[in-house]
């Protein structure tokens, strides 16, 4: 779908999308109904009041998330109105904007409809302006888009999406187009994540997923890979051993982007992923049911490279170094065993009591590569790590663990802003006692309880100073239905989250 910015035209040809936003509250609470914006005012006064009878008999208020569809009297746009909720006034901010792009993509991707227009201003009272509206209703139109559809072969035109261009209506379509220009980088990085977490594990293996991000060379970025036996020589025995049991050896991939210039003062910025690209648990083999779901075990590797990507092509104005861990969890007579002891690239030896808890032992040779390379001012790691953070957050929000508390609540707040929830986990030192081993520096498990805490306090051992947090993505890395601004499948998220982030408090400064 493509997506352009133009100044306002109600008698366009294409499906005409305006806002309306939630009216006041009449007696006993019940509302007294939708409060249209500029260019629904006129389009209802064009066709003699059809849009308000239409709204009544609805009984459409302007609710956020909320769409009618009205049929106009010829002449009128293409012959369809389609009225958005655009919510509360005050609540109308730049995450709302991107929603309702994602609706409005929703509504008519497969609506039989070619072409579309949005005449949406922000309602009286709303935080943002209409160029920042626009912009980031494209934004969400454009996210909500993404399909996947590399191996579809036989699919019916019938089920093939139809909406092919969109056109953003506002007063400066120039003011608009610089807005989004960030935003558009910022969505190519969430769709290569997307891309590379929908890959089938056949298709995406360690070195197969080394070469797509060596390919992001003609983004600007500065690429490195390591393969197995450089691994083993130095010395990151953690995550040579999670790939022992595969025919495909580990790999370590460094991406550096230098916006800040090589002879920039500030140290950069470092984000780590676990990059398993299928988890069947080892020897301590995972149950069959589900096992499909484990090609996107990759998913905090694919965030991470994903970012870089996005990064690279707004120019951002900082220096981001990203470093991914990439094997096959596989079981096999070379595979490591429960029992066995690793020595890690910090030289901590780790007892392994469960090979299905894999992704922190690559984790963390590459948290204490990152860290001991490049003395980052902050490191964040992001991984499908635990089943547990599922059963405490759901599928919701993402587990956020770390050491530094203006780090956190710099996270939960960017995760708030760009509608990728966070939610502050507990490290009490006394997580600290489940994961002693009685042979070894540290086991690779805690039991049963605290889960996904054990795990955080596991990569803590492997943390060399400096604030640092953890983001359980487990529950939120895959969608099992459509959400605002993302089809069912892969989400991306932590693309937004963490560009959000750098954009806040570290770029420029």
């Amino acid at each position: 779908m493509k997506i352009n910015f133009s100044k306002p035209n109600l008698s366009t040809p294409s499906t005409l999308v305006v806002g309306v936003a939630a009216g006041g509250v009449a007696a006993g609470g019940v509302a007294a109904g939708g409060v249209p914006g500029e260019a629904a005012r006129r389009l209802d006064e064009e066709t003699g009041g059809a849009l308000s009878r239409a709204m009544k008999l609805s009984r459409f208020d302007g609710a956020a998330g909320k769409f009618l569809s009205v049929l106009a009297p010829h002449g009128v746009a293409s012959g369809r109105v389609v009225l958005a909720g655009l919510g509360e006034p005050g609540k109308f901010d730049a995450l709302a904007a991107a929603k309702l792009g994602g609706g409005i993509a929703a509504q008519l991707l497969h609506s039989g409809e070619t072409r579309a227009a949005a005449a949406v201003e922000p309602p009286e009272g709303a935080p943002i302006d209409a160029h920042v509206c626009a912009a980031r209703l494209a934004h969400g139109a454009r996210l909500r888009s993404y399909r996947f559809d590399k191996y579809r072969t036989t699919e019916k035109e019938s089920e093939k999406p139809t909406l092919a261009r969109l056109a953003v209506m506002c007063p400066s379509p120039a003011r608009a187009r610089t807005a989004h220009a960030p935003l558009e980088a910022l969505a190519d990085g969430v769709f290569l994540t997307r891309d590379l977490v929908s890959e089938p594990a056949n298709i995406l293996t360690p070195p197969a997923f080394a070469s797509e991000i060596a390919k992001l060379v003609d983004d600007g970025l500065e690429i490195e890979v390591y393969g197995g036996d450089r691994l083993a020589k130095m010395g990151m025995g953690a995550i040579v051993g999670v790939a022992a049991g595969s025919q495909h050896d580990a790999h370590l991939a460094v991406l550096q982007w230098r916006g800040a210039g090589r002879s920039g003062s500030r140290a950069p910025v470092a984000v780590v992923g676990k990059g398993v690209t299928f988890d069947t648990g080892g020897i301590s083999i995972k149950p069959s049911g589900g096992m499909e779901d484990m090609k996107w075990d990759m998913g905090g590797a694919g965030v991470v490279v994903g970012l870089m990507r996005a990064l690279a092509r707004r120019k951002a104005r900082l220096n981001a170094v990203g470093v991914v861990g990439l094997v096959e969890n596989m079981p096999s007579g070379s595979a490591q065993r429960p029992g066995d002891v690793v020595t890690s690239y910090s030289g901590q030896t780790i007892e392994i009591l469960n090979t299905d808890a894999e992704g922190r032992l690559v984790l963390a040779d590459a948290l204490w590569y990152a860290q001991k390379r490049f003395k980052p001012r902050v490191t964040i790691d992001l991984a499908t790590l635990t089943g547990a953070i599922i059963v405490s957050l759901g599928k919701y929000q993402a587990g956020l663990f770390g050491n530094d508390d203006e780090l956190i609540a710099r996270l939960a707040a960017s995760g708030k802003a760009v509608g990728e929830p966070v939610w502050p986990m507990p490290m009490d030192d006394h997580y600290d006692e489940l994961i002693k081993s009685d042979i070894a520096d540290v086991k690779n498990i805690g039991g049963r309880g605290a889960g996904s805490v054990t795990a955080a306090k596991f990569l803590q051992r492997f943390v060399d100073g400096g604030p640092w947090a953890h983001l359980d993505i487990a529950g939120v890395t895959w969608a099992d239905k459509a959400g605002p601004l993302a089809p069912k499948g892969g989400t991306g998220f932590g693309v937004r989250l963490l560009d959000h982030l750098i954009a806040s408090h570290y770029e420029g400064r």
